[in-house]
């Protein structure tokens, strides 16, 4: 009987998978230290702090004119300045355009080097027809803003998109803008505008969970009237004339647990939403505290831009940067968001109760023995579920606004130029972890296929760090090849020069130098 108990709750919970990004969740100084303490020899560990500075000013020297370009492009599309420089330099549109378009080539690839994710329509789906704390339809409205990849269309993307094709897309921009050897940013390009269906780029990055508790007893109570609402429904066979478009729900893992593959198992994440439209009825549930769990996203950016007017074109581009966005609440980094009001439903609630209480209270007045107490009472039933209403939109519009000024002052990182270098320094201090780890396994346990090498580098940042993540072990190796302290045996194997060797390939850096001519000559 409890085997069936647990079985049924196992069932009822609301359990879904989401894509783990590859990203080393440890602070860089934290993985350096703890990396040399584990290496026996005193010299060794000197040797290893050398070639971790010396790797870090390197990489960083390597994306030096990248970002340099980065911020150069921005400062035209910047929304404070951006449009005076436009307009000093006086360009044509078809430049302007292409400048864009390089802009957003740096862009992408920092965000792919940054391990951030687009937001998959599944989640976005989530979004929209889950709650949390948010307990209000958010509308966008559209006369404010647009997509910054819907500008285009009044530039270059005209003509592409007309075309309906896209090899003659992907053709087009490697011919005419990029050349050859950007083709994997035009594909990603594409997907990006397929995916947004002219809408806003979201993004995100790390995967954790918040947990809210408190007694919730309006939602509770919303929560009740729904269900004797569905069931009103179901019993009149109105549910599906109201019932709208089946939504897209992330796709639930139905394989018995020998099947799911360990690629599986370690990309994606499994998280369970606690909420209270699942609630169990029961006194405890309703009169007692509760404690509601949703997934978040650690990091989220939003680009997009605000729709231009008639007079004026606006060429500015937006970008946000979130923190802990909780997944069903992800409407809240939406710009340019309406009042909220009224749903429909709620409407046809009201008004569909409003009719019932007030057919009832005219039949009971009609006969010949009206009881006043039966038509007080439903009078008061009618009255109290229509100020039920209105005074639960009250408090949802009231955590609404508080939930958006709470975006604003504690979840908004930073914007603008401060969201792009945030961005930049965390290439560089992904890229420098992933090459550091890479180089101590190989240091050591030796000889490793990159097979091995991915499986021993994930096993070492669970063991010593107590996290999981997933591993891009080929990135780490071609940066350890272009240093030149790697290189690969007869039969494929990777293996690393010794630390020594290793300081004296990189050999000394400018930083290094400065550093040596600060601190003046030695006495």
């Amino acid at each position: 009987m409890e085997q069936g108990k647990k079985e049924k709750e196992e069932r009822r919970k609301d359990v879904i998978r989401l894509e783990r990004e590859a990203v080393i969740p440890i602070l860089k100084p934290k993985l350096i230290m703890k990396l040399a303490s584990l290496i026996e020899l005193a010299s060794n560990q000197t040797e290893f702090l050398k070639l971790s500075k010396r790797v870090e000013y390197t990489i960083r020297a390597w994306y030096l004119l990248q970002f340099e370009d980065l911020m150069q492009l921005y400062s035209l599309f910047d929304p404070v300045h951006g449009g005076q420089k436009l307009e000093q330099q006086q360009l044509p549109s078809k430049q302007i355009d292409v400048l864009e378009l390089n802009f957003l080539n740096y862009f992408f690839q920092v965000m792919e080097k940054s391990n951030f994710k687009l937001v998959t329509d599944e989640e976005i789906n989530i979004a929209q027809d889950g709650q949390y704390l948010l307990n209000l339809p958010v509308k966008v409205d559209e006369s404010k803003d647009c997509s910054w990849i819907k500008s285009f269309s009044q530039g270059i993307l005209k003509t592409i998109l007309k075309k309906n094709s896209p090899n003659f897309l992907i053709r087009y921009f490697i011919s005419n803008v990029f050349g050859n050897s950007n083709l994997c940013f035009i594909n990603y390009f594409y997907k990006i505008l397929i995916f947004c269906i002219w809408k806003y780029i979201i993004f995100r990055r790390g995967i954790g969970i918040d947990h809210t508790t408190d007694y919730f007893f309006m939602e509770k109570l919303d929560m009740i009237i729904a269900r004797i609402w569905k069931g009103f429904l179901r019993v009149t066979g109105l549910q599906r004339l109201l019932s709208k478009k089946p939504i897209l729900k992330p796709k639930k893992d139905t394989k018995e647990p020998d099947e799911i593959s360990a690629d599986t198992e370690d990309q994606d994440l499994v998280v369970e939403r606690v909420r209270i439209d699942n609630m169990e009825l029961s006194m405890k549930n309703l009169f007692g505290q509760i404690t509601i769990q949703e997934p978040t996203f650690d990091r989220m950016i939003v680009v997009y831009r605000r729709a231009s007017t008639n007079t004026k074109e606006d060429r500015g581009i937006y970008v946000k940067h979130f923190k802990n966005i909780p997944l069903a609440d992800m409407e809240i980094v939406l710009p340019e968001k309406m009042n909220p009001s009224l749903t429909p439903m709620d409407w046809v609630k009201f008004l569909v109760s409003a009719a019932l209480g007030l057919v009832t209270l005219v039949s009971s007045l009609e006969r010949p023995k009206a009881d006043i107490r039966v038509a007080v009472a439903i009078l008061s039933a009618l009255v109290g579920y229509c100020s039920k209403v209105y005074f639960t939109f009250r408090q949802n519009k009231k955590t609404y606004q508080n939930l958006i000024m709470q975006s604003v002052y504690d979840k908004q990182l930073d914007s603008g130029r401060g969201t792009l270098l945030h961005l930049c320094d965390d290439v560089i201090q992904q890229e420098v972890k992933e090459v550091i780890i890479s180089y101590f396994i190989l240091m050591e346990q030796g000889k490793a296929t990159i097979q091995e090498l991915d499986k021993w580098c994930e096993q070492l940042i669970k063991e010593e760090f107590g996290v999981e993540c997933n591993f891009e072990v080929e990135d780490a190796v071609q940066k350890l090849k272009k240093l030149g302290i790697v290189a690969r045996d007869t039969i494929g194997r990777i293996f690393c020069v010794n630390l020594r060797r290793a300081n004296e390939i990189i050999g000394t850096t400018t930083e290094e130098m400065v550093t040596r001519s600060q601190q003046g000559p030695a006495t």
